[in-house]
């Protein structure tokens, strides 16, 4: 089953090479790595983007623990931005989960060549205080729960009980993979 987050992906094909941090956020479970890692993954795919040129960190795997240091990100990262004139597409998701990632993103921020986009969702991520020490140096994309248009794209079954299970959930992507009694 796939969903199509159109909306959210056009944001972020539309900040492509800014020269920020592309920032998603949101709500635990509304779909931000997904958008990420699946849907702005095969977009990159489909426009031509070499796989080479896509360096993907899911910092909440147990095998990047690592990684979770800023300095052994940075020395794994830094190897694999391409220096021929193509961008290459930095995507960590749960960034939060690095130890001064600010510190990171803003040293990305200096390498040539890289195009950042991280999500991150807990409280210390998406704080006020975060955000202010971006200003300038990040762009956001704010991902909500499913619409229920889009909860209906995916959902099989008649429209009235797909509201009741929307209603019932939230517009959560999960809920569509629960079981109907």
């Amino acid at each position: 089953m796939e969903i199509a987050r159109n909306r959210y992906l056009q944001r972020l094909v539309e900040r492509q090479g800014n020269g920020l941090v592309k920032a998603v956020t949101g709500i635990r479970r509304c779909g931000k790595s997904y958008l990420l890692l699946k849907l702005f993954h095969r977009h990159l795919i489909e426009s031509g983007v070499d796989e080479r040129h896509i360096v993907e960190v899911a910092l909440d795997d147990r095998a990047n623990k690592r990684l979770r240091n800023p300095d052994a990100l940075l020395a794994f990262l830094r190897p694999r931005i391409s220096q021929d004139g193509q961008p290459t597409y930095v995507i960590l998701d749960e960034v939060q989960m690095v130890d001064e990632f600010e510190d990171v993103l803003n040293s990305l921020l200096h390498v040539d060549g890289a195009d950042v986009y991280v999500s991150g969702s807990n409280s210390e991520f998406l704080s006020s205080d975060i955000v202010s020490r971006f200003r300038g140096r990040s762009d956001e994309v704010r991902v909500r729960p499913l619409s229920f248009a889009e909860f209906m794209s995916a959902y099989d079954g008649p429209a009235d009980e797909g509201w009741d299970e929307y209603v019932m959930h939230g517009g959560m992507p999960l809920s569509l993979s629960y079981q109907r009694a």
